[in-house]
């Protein structure tokens, strides 16, 4: 028996004795299969070729970015957030031994673990066995689960209070559970929103940019974007972070609502001189 892992997206499948006829992630319009073919791995095979770390960097007070290299799947980062005692493991990456159990325990280990939407789930149960940390998926996305588990909780409504500073809203867009992580005490107090990329930021990191696909260009509908960036005026952030090493550092609320709107009139044809 053995639980075995999409190459393209690096999302684990429960224990079988063949290997699955497809990935249910992959074979869907807002991800691909590789051009070459289902591929898979373990996270076995990952661990004895010798061949992947992880690097665990500090962004800022209070956030670790956890990142596989060389990249792994889609190549997202997943972050480690201690929140006055209170640690949360933020999106999940495949790639997990005992290197990074010993770093990630050095910095009081995992109290619970968040995911924004279904392309992050990786190896999301084997982090939650080796920390005994329970797992947090909004119920709307909760068919898009690979690797059912005990660990695994479906949260419903429009946000969960994990701790008093830790808080997830769900925003839909790219999946209609997809979710977003709130810490007001980040960032010296001024707000820190982790977006995984429900809310994506782009090359100029003054922007964002939201999409139902990102591999396959497929946009949102303005009225989604307009309702996201409204959902995330109230709330309290100045800076924020995606899922691929980009941050917008300062004035991160004040980007979305420009960038909406701009998207927004991408849309409606009115920002094009043609």
């Amino acid at each position: 028996m053995t639980k075995f892992i999409c190459i393209t997206c690096g999302v684990q499948y429960p224990d079988s004795v063949q290997l699955p006829e497809f990935c249910s992630i992959c074979t869907e319009e807002r991800q691909y299969v590789n051009p070459n073919g289902q591929e898979w791995t373990t996270l076995g095979d990952m661990q004895a070729s010798g061949d992947y770390e992880n690097e665990i960097v500090e962004m800022e007070k209070g956030l670790y970015r956890i990142t596989t290299v060389p990249k792994f799947g889609i190549g997202q980062s997943a972050f480690l957030v201690q929140g006055d005692g209170f640690n949360v493991l933020w999106d999940c990456i495949s790639f997990l031994n005992e290197k990074t159990k010993k770093q990630v325990r050095k910095l009081g280990g995992i109290d619970s673990i968040a995911l924004s939407h279904p392309h992050y789930y990786s190896a999301q149960v084997e982090w939650a066995e080796s920390f005994q940390a329970p797992i947090y998926i909004h119920k709307d996305d909760g068919h898009w689960v690979t690797e059912p588990s005990d660990w695994i909780n479906l949260w419903s409504g429009e946000q969960l209070e994990l701790s008093e500073n830790l808080v997830l809203h769900r925003l839909g867009g790219r999946f209609k559970g997809g979710a977003v992580l709130h810490w007001p005490e980040g960032n010296n107090g001024k707000g820190v929103l982790l977006t995984g990329d429900i809310i994506q930021v782009v090359a100029d990191t003054n922007w964002v940019s939201f999409m139902y696909s990102y591999p396959n260009l497929i946009p949102l509908p303005a009225e989604k974007v307009k309702a996201i960036a409204n959902y995330v005026k109230e709330l309290q952030f100045d800076r924020l972070y995606n899922a691929f090493q980009k941050v917008v550092a300062q004035n991160a609320n004040e980007a979305v609502q420009m960038s909406a709107g701009r998207y927004i009139s991408a849309l409606e044809g009115t920002l094009f001189d043609t």
